[in-house]
């Protein structure tokens, strides 16, 4: 049975984990500009500057297990309805403004003489309740043999994807899919509630690294969602039901329920792993010059 957003998205914002049975709606996610939600959310997220985070990578390519670094950065900004795209400040008016949660996130590592550096952004209302739906995600996987491209628009009715890469069996192709969820959007909704995650059964789409890396192609698979809760931390578990892949996102329960660290699993066996390394909250686009080269460092990136 198809799970309808209209009722899961109520539960976005009740203090609660998946499975709320009142729906209710509290103070809503408004623009960027004109936020009006929770204090202890604007507290976090809307002072002006980005949260980002390094971790430990471990990943399995080309038959070993190869170390690595990655690095997630939320952040919270206006999102373009019509364009989809970052609005000009003086030019867009104020009703085709969604704030969105942004993530960017990159993973990098080497294989033998070969490096890999694989980046993705994905945008997420704020307001699930108005705007059920990630409005927009990309990504682009780059090695010394090539790089891919993909990037999924929201439409009214699912998403236009369009494909990229000088590899078979995608090639550039255009094409429309609608599933209920996108795996990488899972992140940003536990960061703005992990109530607003579904759980039980539905049709997502896997993670997009995942589906370059394996060469899969980019459509919905069934799944199935649940979540384990501690006092300290929760999981939220992704199974798939016609794929070999596990997916395991371990959060601080409490707010603002940073990811502490992720597994990916195939045959049993654990192929990708982060685990936090160091968590900032800087204006990172304003500090470009050799003198924030020590902010790099407090968060231990090599690369």
């Amino acid at each position: 049975m198809r799970i309808s957003f209209t009722n899961l998205v109520l539960c976005a914002s009740l203090p609660l984990l998946p499975g709320c049975q009142l729906p209710q709606r509290q103070a809503a996610y408004t623009t960027f500009a004109n936020y009006t939600g929770p204090n202890e959310f604007g507290a976090y997220w809307f002072q002006g500057e980005a949260e980002l985070s390094s971790y430990d990578l471990l990943i399995l390519r080309h038959g070993e297990m190869r170390q690595g670094e990655a690095l997630m950065i939320f952040a919270t900004e206006d999102l373009s309805g019509a364009r989809q795209i970052k609005p000009d400040p003086n030019q867009a008016p104020d009703d085709d403004r969604i704030a969105v949660m942004k993530l960017n996130k990159v993973w990098r590592f080497g294989t033998g003489i070969s490096d890999y550096s694989l980046m993705e952004s994905v945008f997420t209302p704020l307001d699930l309740i108005e705007h059920p739906f990630s409005i927009k995600q990309h990504s682009t996987v780059q090695d010394w043999e090539g790089l891919s491209f993909h990037q999924l628009n929201r439409l009214e009715d699912g998403y236009k994807v369009h494909l990229f890469s000088h590899l078979d069996p995608k090639g550039d192709q255009s094409f429309s899919i609608d599933p209920d969820l996108l795996e990488d959007e899972l992140f940003n909704r536990i960061r703005i509630n992990p109530a607003s995650v579904p759980s039980g059964e539905l049709e997502m789409v896997p993670g997009d690294f995942f589906l370059s890396l394996a060469r899969e192609p980019v459509k919905p698979k069934r799944a199935r969602i649940q979540f384990l809760e501690s006092e300290a931390t929760t999981q939220c578990l992704v199974e798939y039901l016609h794929l070999d892949r596990t997916l395991r996102i371990n959060f601080e329960t409490n707010f603002p329920h940073r990811i502490i660290s992720w597994t990916e699993e195939q045959d049993q066996r654990v192929v990708v792993e982060g685990k936090l390394r160091k968590t900032i909250q800087e204006e990172y686009w304003t500090k470009t010059s050799g003198k924030s080269q020590p902010l790099r460092d407090s968060l231990k990136l090599s690369y």
